[in-house]
């Protein structure tokens, strides 16, 4: 187990901090970063990745706001019991959501088929 980011440097790919978030998202929520796995300090992956520390410290930044990773100070930055975070903003963006949809006067179909169709283009893009 260990992290490995890859950073696309074509212009049409998402800014470096976003590739860093998204790997190491990903990565922590497919198991292959567990619960508890310490990650570089901001400092030694921006050297490793060949990009500014500040990069670094925004994807970290965004990650820790997510619950995918958690700062004890001094001791590092380790990866969080994300799953658990994860599913209840999900509820929670789900919750409001179905609040918008009611007030919008949307059906339940309606509803739902434009979660399905967001879900599709996020996924095909």
């Amino acid at each position: 187990m260990s992290l490995t980011i890859d950073i696309d440097e074509n212009a049409t790919a998402a800014p470096p901090y976003e590739q860093v978030r998204a790997q190491i998202s990903e990565q922590a929520r497919s198991g292959v970063l567990p619960v508890g796995y310490r990650l570089p300090t901001v400092r030694g992956l921006a050297g490793a990745l060949g990009l500014a520390a500040n990069t670094v410290a925004k994807a970290y930044r965004a990650l820790e706001a997510d619950g995918v990773i958690e700062t004890r100070g001094r001791h590092g930055t380790y990866v969080a019991a994300a799953g658990q975070a994860a599913e209840r903003e999900l509820a929670s963006a789900a919750q409001a959501y179905v609040e918008r949809a009611r007030r919008l006067g949307l059906s339940q179909e309606a509803a739902l088929a434009a979660v399905q169709d967001a879900l599709r283009a996020a996924h095909s893009a």
